[in-house]
């Protein structure tokens, strides 16, 4: 028996497939800790801060809950069509499409009862964000065009229609910013607590993430879709249909980002308001790199970059550190994940 296999039944599997990700984090917070201090800040207190402000209190607990909702399915949203090999940078636009879909619905049937009210304001959010998912899947489909560069743009579009909704069509007179006025009582999602609040969009994003992961991993269509990204010359030449893997792909991952526009209405805001998607699409990207494309994993690394995200705002107001520091600390997470995968091969 060579030292490597008896390396290999010494080390339980789970070591080395998670201790060079976990070594990553490590080596990101060292590096990170070295501008932290270099810009005169305490660095223990600012990780204590990042780290534990989400455990504290059933406030901060509920806030990163509220965070990760959208970022895990704008994370699927990037992962699934990933898994096809094509790159979905339009989740951002695909959210704030499917958000007015959700209030369209919510606002111009105001008065059907919750029963039905509800289920339309949410798939309302689920079609319209597939329906912009589609527009770029629809030229690479027929012209070939990069799905990079269509997506991209789709999010330019998207905004001014979200300001001229907002400002135009359903107009608050009250509201100092572009915000409608509310969607009917009965598209409210229900409370799991009422005080502070959390609605229950979060089992809609935890069964959301439970479905993709038995779709792209439990069923042939998911085979196909995974196939197709691993080799499509070759998935072609077996007789799956690549090009409209491609196509179905984009349009899944607008409908999860449209999902998440839905529930941002539903659920937190309930009206439309520029904006809502704050810098969602973007840790959206960052999670499904870290999570290497893994839909199982997405879930808690969204849950970890929640953590984050209420950390900093919390180290923001109380050490008056800036809240850029952890979109440093996260790219650097990034950075030093994928340069694992660069040492685990080698």
């Amino acid at each position: 028996m060579t030292e490597q296999a008896i390396e290999n039944k010494l080390t339980p599997g789970w070591v080395t497939r998670f201790l060079p990700d976990l070594l990553a984090v490590v080596a990101s917070f060292v590096a990170a800790g070295i501008f932290i201090a270099a810009m005169g800040f305490n660095v223990l207190d600012a990780y204590e801060t990042i780290l534990f402000t989400s455990f504290r209190s059933t406030n901060g607990f509920i806030q990163t809950l509220l965070k990760f909702v959208p970022l895990v399915l704008l994370a699927l949203a990037f992962t699934v069509p990933l898994a096809a090999g094509k790159f979905n940078i339009g989740g951002e636009g695909q959210m704030i499409v499917g958000a007015i879909g959700a209030a369209a619905v919510g606002i111009v049937f105001a008065d059907l009862p919750g029963v039905l009210l509800l289920p339309l304001v949410i798939l309302g959010g689920i079609l319209f964000g597939a329906f912009w998912g589609a527009i770029p899947a629809w030229l690479l489909y027929r012209f070939n065009i990069n799905e990079i560069l269509t997506t991209v743009l789709m999010n330019f579009i998207s905004f001014g229609l979200i300001d001229y909704v907002a400002t135009e069509i359903w107009k608050d007179p009250l509201a100092g910013h572009p915000t409608t006025v509310p969607i009917g009582t009965g598209g409210q999602l229900p409370l799991l607590v009422s005080s502070p609040p959390l609605h229950s969009g979060l089992l809609i994003a935890l069964v959301t993430a439970g479905l993709i992961y038995m779709y792209t991993n439990r069923t042939s269509a998911g085979y196909e879709l995974i196939a197709t990204g691993a080799n499509p010359r070759a998935s072609h030449v077996y007789g799956i249909n690549v090009r409209r893997m491609f196509l179905m792909s984009l349009i899944l991952g607008g409908a999860l980002a449209g999902l998440a526009g839905a529930i941002e209405v539903s659920g937190n805001h309930h009206r439309l308001i520029e904006g809502l998607q704050s810098n969602f699409l973007i840790l959206g990207i960052i999670i499904g790199l870290i999570s290497r494309g893994n839909n199982l994993a997405v879930p808690f690394v969204a849950f970890f970059i929640a953590v984050l995200e209420v950390g900093a705002s919390a180290m923001q107001r109380t050490m008056m550190i800036p809240g850029e520091m952890v979109f440093i600390v996260e790219a650097l997470v990034l950075l030093f994940v994928l340069l694992s995968d660069v040492v685990r091969r080698r």
